[in-house]
């Protein structure tokens, strides 16, 4: 199941992650935001318990955003071990997004 990040378990949920998490920034206003979440949910699916991921809405949890320097939605970013990983923006294929996740 895709999970929602928030402020209260970003902390826990993501940058103390034993596993890579994708997390993908986002709005309910955004039209190609929304066609990512049909994606992310085949993701979820396929990876299991190896990979966590999840949304962020931006509007909600700006001081999430802008403390990573989100400026364009949607942004598709991997931690590994607290830390990004890498990012992409714009709307993405499962194949790139599973391929971020294993890099």
């Amino acid at each position: 199941m895709v999970k929602h990040f928030t402020t209260e378990n970003f902390q826990k949920e993501v940058l103390e992650s034993d596993v890579p998490v994708l997390v993908d920034f986002w709005a309910t206003w955004c039209s190609p935001c929304l066609r990512v979440t049909p994606i992310l949910e085949d993701l979820d699916k396929e990876v299991g318990s190896t990979y966590k991921i999840g949304k962020l809405d931006v509007d909600a949890e700006y001081e999430i955003a802008d403390e990573f320097g989100i400026m364009s939605i949607p942004t598709m970013v991997v931690f590994k071990n607290g830390k990004v990983h890498q990012s992409a923006i714009g709307v993405q294929s499962k194949a790139t997004l599973k391929k971020m996740l294993e890099a």
